[in-house]
């Protein structure tokens, strides 16, 4: 996982290999598996190597499908499904050890004028400066895995959120990348891709009682889906909106918006993941 700016936009900065072959680089984690939003964010980055400039990526839909090793190098195959006068789309599949471990579907579409209206910023929503800081209890100087990436809990069902009995998982986190990106659009979207991937299954786990990284419940995202709306800078803070309508047999749905802080709703997604209770080691024998 990179501890800061520079470090993600090298693991961002993915090898060509062949035509239509890229090879996506690790670094040391202590995550048992790659990251997902890893994964995608590299896997999108080989999809618009492929793609004429002149089209902007507009959405991604992946499936997760074996964990990643942290310890390899993941290959990742484009294939050029489409290439029309205003879309174009890109199938990318990720392998280790000659395996697949995940799977893309990425549309990117030439900008166009249309149609325009969009939902309104939430009320009571407090600034990124007035949230709470999850990493503020670390020691002075102390380095980790998330460094790149800058959040701030704003609440959940379980704390904070005022009750809302007909949405019982909610939660709401601002995040940006913790540093300045180059200006293209593809970095931005590579790198929230891969921000996406991060506190989404709390909401979840929100009305249950459970935290994400607890000892008492395994969370896994199963797919994953973002829509890019507009373009908007990764690295300046957006708030981070989740829903979760449903849990049910052992996977959790979770739909988010993703607004900017002058109240543009600028990209959505929605996930759907894995949440299982860890039974207590003796009940296990």
């Amino acid at each position: 996982m990179p501890r800061d700016v520079d470090e993600l936009l090298r693991l961002l900065d993915i090898e060509t290999i062949d035509d239509n072959l890229f090879r996506g680089s690790q670094q040391a984690s202590v995550l048992p598996r790659v990251f997902g939003g890893q994964v995608a964010a590299q896997a999108l980055v080989a999809a618009a190597r492929t793609t004429d400039p002149a089209y902007v990526v507009h959405s991604l839909h992946s499936y997760f499908l074996q964990p990643g090793d942290t310890g390899a190098p993941i290959v990742y195959d484009v294939e050029a499904l489409r290439d029309g006068r205003s879309f174009a789309t890109r199938r990318v599949l990720a392998r280790q050890h000659g395996r697949p471990i995940f799977a893309l579907t990425t549309d990117f579409q030439k900008p166009e004028e249309g149609l325009d209206h969009q939902d309104v910023f939430p009320d009571d929503v407090p600034s990124p400066q007035d949230s709470l800081d999850p990493m503020a209890r670390r020691a002075d100087g102390e380095f980790t895995e998330w460094d790149a990436i800058s959040m701030r809990y704003v609440g959940s069902s379980a704390d904070l959120l005022p009750p809302d009995p007909q949405r019982p998982g909610r939660q709401r986190f601002w995040l940006k990348i913790d540093g300045e990106l180059p200006d293209a659009p593809l970095v931005h979207a590579a790198a929230f891709a891969y921000a996406s991937d991060m506190t989404i299954a709390g909401a979840a786990l929100a009305p249950h009682g459970y935290r994400l990284g607890g000892p008492d419940i395994m969370v896994a995202s199963l797919d994953h889906t973002v829509w890019f709306h507009e373009p908007f800078r990764a690295d300046r803070w957006w708030l981070y909106d989740q829903h979760a309508p449903r849990a049910s047999g052992g996977r959790g749905l979770i739909n988010s918006r993703v607004f900017t802080e002058d109240g543009r709703l600028v990209a959505s997604t929605a996930q759907e993941a894995l949440l299982r209770k860890v039974r207590p080691k003796a009940e296990r024998g």
